[in-house]
């Protein structure tokens, strides 16, 4: 989601990290004349280091890290940090998410899992309404709630990630944030309206209420907005640790609201209670794990191992592409196959992927060739299958085709909301970061920790609502829910050559599969391959599609038995599909960054040395 903050030249007013929380006056005032807003320029080509996130306060923050020296992790925290300010509706320490790095020395790509994890009393039916006896309803019960929110692992993966590759501490990484929130960004259209589309959600929680609706109404467009409360919670972050989020206040006030959210009197909301616990925050860790890897095509492709689906999907869907050579075939015929290896990865998402702590996904099967050479076979490149498609078989393959399987799948009932962030960061020795951070729906759980400035995350409402023992992505005590979060880097001959990410929910997975179809199949720029409409195949019976792609191939793929329908539901009016960021890497040191140039208002690259 898009909120165009401006940058100052005022230096930080010491005084004002530790401000009493914003007044009816500081958010909604008019802005100073030294207030300058930042371009966005969609794509950046030089040296010396890069960087592409969807605000300008955000990549600004991460290229001052690089100029003064600071490697790619400084500057991924740097810039997530202030996305935490900037976009505090799509992300904050308040959520979690999925880091991946590359070390150029080493060659090595590493991932650190983040993702928000159910409290460990939370019951296996605790989105059924006790009153009644059914599930709540998504909206409004679920996604403004306590039951909702996930233990946040945000502040921790910037905790790992620095200790395990960043130059900077943690005070230093969090400067140009704390920096944003004191002296305030300019509110554009894209933040008011996001405001207004949650007051009522925002009304329902009195610090919610004061921090977001001054005076009753979102802040004006044009005005500032501030944030001393979390400049505050970053400078306590920065000089105390971790600690000073998982354990002692803090932690105590989060469990008080998740348990007893502070509601007002007048909201009509039901806001059911939650589970967390302060044992949760205190024994939350982030996980150390290997990424997941396929070849295609003569590059290696890494992505982030369950938890996230997002590495698994990908790289079957890339598998099964493999099996057919798209050089000679038309673009609607690439696409077609695009459709359809998209929708039979889906199938075996819904199947067998989920928290691997808890049930047992057979990952290296999901990812074989073999494996996706017998899921290649369901392709008819004359005609689409009738979807939903079925799971593929994990305990009986042979990589040979046999006889056509009716269809009959069953349809994955994704609720994870668009509302994410992305970011790319790339520096002068060459290593790379790809991370996606969230708080789940736009606004999150619409709860604010009182006196901290920050939004409470609700993504446990990616787990089935309904328990089932045999659905891999059922609510258990301590379990990660499933994510589609899908940062990629990706290799050639044992070196960087692309790293791509993007928001959007379950359409995260086909946003990134389609940039690297686009890229390497379709031959297109890495420009070109993030500004081309795009559609989501995710085993729907009809493909979400931006209207441009209906437009553009629309008829060509409905006469293969392909439906569509525009893009655009009820969390967003906007008819587009994700907000990507990509780095590209050339020859002689050369980086093409590149973010989009309209999605969601557009994006901000920037290169240490411009071309």
């Amino acid at each position: 989601m898009r909120i165009t903050p401006v940058f100052a030249t005022t230096a930080l007013v010491a005084g004002l990290l530790a401000a009493a929380p914003p007044t009816l006056a500081q958010n909604g005032a008019d802005p100073g004349p030294a207030t300058r807003p930042k371009a966005k320029i969609p794509t950046a080509i030089g040296s010396g280091g890069a960087v592409s996130t969807v605000d300008p306060e955000a990549s600004a923050a991460a290229l001052k890290v690089l100029r003064k020296g600071g490697n790619a992790t400084d500057a991924a925290v740097a810039a997530a940090a202030t996305l935490g300010v900037t976009e505090p509706y799509s992300a904050g320490i308040g959520g979690g998410g999925y880091f991946v790095h590359f070390d150029a020395k080493t060659g090595k790509v590493s991932t650190i899992d983040g993702r928000e994890s159910a409290p460990k009393k939370m019951p296996n039916d605790a989105f059924i309404d006790p009153a009644t006896g059914k599930p709540y309803n998504f909206t409004p019960e679920l996604v403004t709630s306590g039951v909702s929110v996930g233990t946040p692992g945000t502040a921790a993966t910037w905790d790992r990630a620095l200790k395990k590759w960043g130059t900077l501490s943690m005070a230093d990484a969090l400067k140009p944030a704390i920096k944003v929130a004191t002296r305030g960004f300019v509110v554009d259209d894209t933040f008011r309206q996001q405001t207004l589309d949650n007051a009522t959600r925002f009304r329902a929680y009195r610090a919610s209420k004061r921090l977001f609706l001054p005076k009753g109404d979102a802040p004006k467009v044009g005005s500032i907005f501030r944030n001393p409360e979390l400049a505050t919670t970053y400078t306590d972050l920065g000089q105390r640790g971790i600690k000073t989020f998982y354990r002692g206040p803090l932690a105590k006030l989060m469990v008080d609201i998740v348990r007893k959210p502070r509601t007002t009197k007048g909201t009509d909301l039901p806001v059911p209670r939650g589970y967390l616990s302060r044992s949760d925050l205190r024994d939350y860790k982030v996980l150390n794990q290997a990424p997941t890897k396929i070849s295609y095509r003569g590059y290696d492709v890494y992505g982030m191992a369950p938890s996230s689906s997002g590495g698994s999907t990908i790289g079957e869907a890339l598998n099964i592409l493999e099996r057919t050579d798209l050089t000679a075939k038309s673009t609607e015929q690439v696409l077609h196959h695009y459709l359809e290896a998209g929708a039979l990865a889906f199938a075996d998402r819904g199947k067998y992927v989920g928290d691997p702590r808890f049930v047992e996904v057979p990952l290296p099967t999901l990812l074989s060739d073999k494996y996706a050479a017998e899921r290649a076979c369901a392709i008819d490149p004359t005609k689409a299958a009738v979807k939903p498609v079925p799971a593929g078989n994990t305990a009986a393959y042979d990589g040979v085709c046999s006889p056509a399987r009716a269809a009959g799948g069953t349809l994955d009932a994704d609720t994870e909301n668009i509302s994410t962030t992305n970011l790319t960061v790339a520096d002068k020795w060459g290593n790379v970061v790809e991370y996606t951070l969230t708080i789940e729906q736009t606004g999150g759980s619409g709860m604010v920790v009182p006196g901290y400035g920050f939004l409470l995350n609700n993504e446990l409402t990616d787990f089935s609502t309904v328990y089932d023992s045999a659905d891999p992505n059922r609510i258990q005590p301590g379990k990660r829910p499933r994510s589609s979060m899908s940062p990629t880097i990706v290799l050639k001959d044992g070196k960087a050559w692309l790293a791509l990410g993007s928001p959007g929910g379950s359409t995260i997975i086909t946003t990134v599969l389609q940039m690297l179809v686009n890229r390497i199949d379709l031959g297109m720029t890495v420009q070109q391959a993030i500004a081309a409409p795009r559609t989501s195949p995710r085993n729907t019976a009809s493909v979400t599609s931006e209207p441009d792609f209906i437009t553009s191939y629309g008829a060509a793929l409905t006469a293969l038995g392909h439906k569509f329908v525009p893009a655009g539901d009820a969390f967003t009016s906007a008819a587009e599909i994700g907000a990507a960021t990509a780095i590209e890497f050339g020859a002689n040191g050369q980086m093409i960054a590149v973010s989009e140039p309209v999605r969601r208002g557009g994006g901000a690259a920037r290169v240490v040395k411009p071309r």
